[in-house]
């Protein structure tokens, strides 16, 4: 798949900021499965400082500085990437769970790195709950792709997602309380469940592109960024470690409609944009608008329409040929 993503954040203030000073992880990641074409980020007004670089954990995060006195801020980033179904060996995926705890088996290739994101973050609490929670899944010598997947089923399951249950400093025990909540709940629910027993899991931030709803042109503008979780796969006879990307929210794992921007221990590491401002402003207003856009390999945008239910599309069939004289019969209609 290709697409064409445009991320703009925007801040609105009662009075001048002086200066503002922020970072964004709003540029794609180049993985085997994901070749990113080209991204530019923007700022408005323009910036006295601008510079992309690598963090620790190699995703690319944007500092700028404003200086210009500003009641509005805008940070734009605009990438066309191309993206693959995901592959994971199907030895790594068989091997028992136990295997994949880098503290336990510090020789394995890739364990060092790994090691990291199998300790408590400041968002993901390593609860009892959290742990008797996961031990449903993690049953011994489970493998560990089947394990990690029966949890996603789980808390997609047990969760419900409302916008309104929970809020950006929810805790793992106020999840578990609510059981509702929104993607970027569900994928602290999992970190916290998995590296309760130990095994290294990243909190993933991207984006997911979505269908319009049925008989609906896609909305430009009207998606959202999304947040899923990928453990840690390591190697067998001799294959590099891997990551198997698990979105609780949807159900499913990740495959080539998803677009990955930056992974850490949790959402604290890896926020669309942050910062500090100097102002006497006592309100201020957020927007975020993100469109993710399928492409031809011209470039050129795919109109998409949400597909109707099978009765439904034979019965606009059915009206659209009677209407110019022919009649169709519904049910020879169907796809």
């Amino acid at each position: 798949m290709r697409y064409r993503v445009t991320h703009r954040t925007t801040y609105t203030y009662d009075k001048p900021v002086t200066d503002s000073y922020g970072l964004a992880y709003v540029t794609p990641r180049t993985l085997p499965s994901q070749e990113v074409e080209q991204c530019e980020v923007m700022v408005s007004p323009a910036p006295s400082d601008l510079t992309t670089r690598e963090d620790y954990l190699g995703n690319l995060v944007t500092y700028f500085q404003v200086t210009e006195p500003h009641r509005r801020l805008e940070v734009e980033a605009v990438s066309t990437i191309r993206t693959a179904e995901p592959t994971h060996p199907e030895a790594s995926l068989a091997q028992p769970w136990e295997r994949a705890r880098p503290l336990e088996h510090p020789d394995l290739p890739g364990s060092r790195d790994a090691t990291d994101l199998a300790l408590p973050s400041a968002l993901v609490e390593q609860t009892e709950q959290a742990a008797a929670y996961g031990a449903a899944s993690l049953t011994p010598g489970r493998p560990l792709g089947e394990a990690v997947i029966d949890l996603m089923r789980r808390v997609h399951r047990d969760f419900t997602y409302d916008k309104t249950a929970t809020t950006v400093t929810s805790t793992i025990p106020d999840v578990f309380e609510s059981r509702a909540g929104v993607c970027q709940d569900f994928a602290h629910l999992m970190l916290a469940c998995l590296r309760s027993h130990g095994l290294a899991v990243r909190y993933v931030s991207g984006y997911l592109a979505t269908d319009p709803p049925p008989g609906k042109p896609r909305i430009v503008g009207a998606d959202a960024s999304h947040a899923w979780v990928a453990v840690w796969l390591p190697g067998v006879d001799g294959a590099e470690d891997a990551w198997l990307a698990v979105d609780p929210t949807n159900d499913q794992t990740a495959n080539e409609r998803y677009v990955t921007v930056a992974w850490g221990r949790d959402y604290a590491d890896v926020p669309p944009v942050k910062g500090v401002i100097f102002t006497e402003a006592k309100r201020s207003t957020l927007k975020v608008s993100v469109d993710v856009a399928p492409l031809d390999e011209d470039g050129n945008l795919i109109e998409v329409v949400g597909a109707l239910p099978a009765a439904a599309s034979a019965a606009s069939s059915a009206a659209a040929s009677s209407a110019a004289g022919t009649p169709v019969d519904p049910a020879a209609s169907e796809d």
